[in-house]
């Protein structure tokens, strides 16, 4: 294993964080922006507001990109096998 194959197996890391935080994240994002406005426009200020929609919310996009997440780690496993294998 030399230098280019560890710079390949840290980039495919790093898209493979990217691809499974990245909706949890994002929807984070705009469940907090929403809830935040909302708190502005109604001065209500009270801080489990923003926490249970967003938990609620982001286990609900995990359930729907789990087969999403398990081909993602289970195409970079194959990479790191083969990467094993080959020496």
């Amino acid at each position: 294993m030399n230098a280019t194959d560890a710079i390949e197996i840290a980039h495919a890391a790093l898209i493979l964080i990217l691809t499974i935080a990245g909706p949890m994240l994002i929807t984070s994002l705009i469940i907090g922006v929403a809830i935040g406005l909302f708190q502005a426009l109604t001065q209500i200020q009270e801080m489990t507001l923003t926490f249970v929609p967003k938990l609620m919310v982001m286990g609900f996009v995990l359930l729907l990109c789990l087969p999403m997440i398990g081909d993602a780690m289970s195409h970079f496993m194959t990479q790191i096998s083969d990467k094993i294998v080959t020496g």
